[in-house]
């Protein structure tokens, strides 16, 4: 082999190498995110992974209605409180709860469940475990005027709010 030919292969092993390690550090589909904020003095965090609408029907489309949603993509979406809080009228102990969904037409359910850390959706569905469920709120979806491109969480004052695609789903805390 002469030197011309070994240069080349060098570079050429060079390229691959750089370009597959800048694609390993590239954006991903679903980029994780946290929203946080104040309600009522209680601190409360929402990490979540944030998957976009890419052209696709989003509501009775990939997410079905009437079907337990692990609330955002990946793992399971994690809310935290560091106080008690009312959600829906029902207290909500300080801690750390995994967000699950059950979107409807005209009504959601959204759940808080005890279980953290787990994958949010399996070969076999949700891995939701239904006897950890602690809190079910049902919550009324609003049409928004603008399309959000990726999901995002809000923490406001009066509460939290899964924005997605044309639609707004608030959850009033105290």
């Amino acid at each position: 082999m002469n030197i011309k030919n070994l240069k080349t292969g060098l570079l050429v092993f060079s390229f691959l190498l750089v370009s597959n390690a800048m694609s390993a550090q590239g954006v991903k589909a679903s980029p994780a995110a946290t929203a946080k904020g104040t309600i009522n003095g209680a601190n409360i965090t929402i990490k979540y992974s944030s998957p976009a609408v890419k052209g696709r029907k989003i509501w009775g489309g990939l997410v079905p209605y009437d079907q337990v949603w692990r609330a955002g993509a990946n793992e399971a979406t994690v809310f935290t409180t560091d106080k008690k809080i009312m959600v829906d009228g029902k207290a909500l102990p300080a801690g750390s709860y995994s967000i699950y969904a059950i979107p409807g037409e005209k009504t959601w359910k959204i759940i808080f469940n005890s279980e953290t850390g787990q994958w949010g959706i399996s070969k076999e569905g949700s891995t939701r475990v239904p006897a950890k469920d602690v809190l079910t709120a049902t919550v009324s979806p609003m049409k928004t005027k603008t399309m959000e491109e990726r999901l995002q969480y809000l923490v406001t004052p009066k509460g939290i709010a899964l924005v997605w695609e044309n639609l707004m789903v608030p959850v009033a805390i105290k």
